[in-house]
C-alpha cells in the first residue's frame, strides 16, 4: 500500500550577534540538497531572528502546508554536539532580538503553559541515530535557551499541539562541516517521521477497538 505523500517543513535562522553565517540555515540547505525519503515534501524556510517575525510565520507556515512534522534548526555557540531537544518555554524572554526588541511580557503565549514538550520521544530518536554511526555526535536537551530558539520552539509546540522538534547545531567547523551537519539532519528527521509514525499507528489501533 502506498503512503500519502507527507510535508514536512524544516527551518534555518538568519544572522545574528556574532554568527554572521548562521550554521542552521546552511545546515538546512544542505539537507535540501539531499532531500527525505520520497513519500516526503520538504519545504525549507529562512526565519529572520525576531520575536515578531516569528510569532507571524510560524502559525502560517502550519497553515499554508499541514505539515505532519515541523522541525526548527537553530545554532548555539556553546553546543559541540547536534542536540534535540525535548521542550520549550513560555517565559524568560529578555534578550533583544535583531530589531533590538524584546516581548514586553517576556513570555511567548501569555496564560500559555510553562512548558511544552514534543509529542516524539527524543530519546528513541537519539538512540536510533546514534546507532547508524554518523561522525555526529547526537545528545538530548531540555533547555533551548530562552532566546529565539526556545521561543520558535514553544511557539509551534503551542500552535501544533506538540507536533514539533527543536534541533540545535555547533557553529559550522566546531567540530562538524555543513555536509556532516546534512546528513545528521536527514537521519534524524526520517527518524522523528518513523517514531511519529509508529506511535500514530498505536493511538489509530487503540481507537478502532
Amino acid at each position: 500500500m502506498e503512503r500519502p505523500r507527507r510535508a514536512v517543513v524544516v527551518t534555518g535562522f538568519g544572522p545574528f550577534g556574532e554568527h554572521a553565517v548562521n550554521a542552521s540555515w546552511v545546515a538546512v540547505q544542505e539537507l535540501e540538497k539531499l532531500g527525505l525519503r520520497d513519500d516526503v515534501d520538504l519545504h525549507v524556510y529562512e526565519v529572520p531572528v525576531e520575536y515578531q517575525t516569528v510569532q507571524r510565520l510560524i502559525p502560517a507556515l502550519w497553515k499554508k502546508h499541514s505539515p505532519q512534522l515541523v522541525v526548527h534548526v537553530g545554532v548555539s555557540g556553546m553546543a559541540t554536539t547536534v542536540t534535540l531537544e525535548k521542550c520549550g518555554h513560555n517565559v524568560g524572554y529578555k534578550g533583544l532580538d535583531n530589531c533590538r526588541f524584546c516581548p514586553g511580557s517576556q513570555c511567548c503565549v501569555e496564560g500559555g503553559p510553562e512548558c511544552i514538550d514534543s509529542i516524539i520521544d527524543m530519546d528513541t530518536v537519539c538512540k536510533r541515530v546514534s546507532a547508524l554511526g554518523l561522525d555526529v555526535t547526537v545528545t538530548i536537551s531540555k533547555d533551548a535557551g530562552r532566546y529565539l530558539c526556545d521561543f520558535t520552539y514553544y511557539t509551534s509546540l503551542y500552535q501544533s499541539r506538540g507536533r514539533s522538534a527543536f534541533v540545535h547545531v555547533p557553529p559550522l567547523g566546531k567540530p562538524y562541516t555543513a555536509e556532516q551537519l546534512g546528513r545528521a539532519l536527514q537521519a534524524i528527521i526520517e527518524e522523528m517521521l518513523d517514531v511519529l509514525e509508529h506511535s500514530e499507528d498505536k493511538i489509530n489501533c487503540q481507537h478502532e477497538h
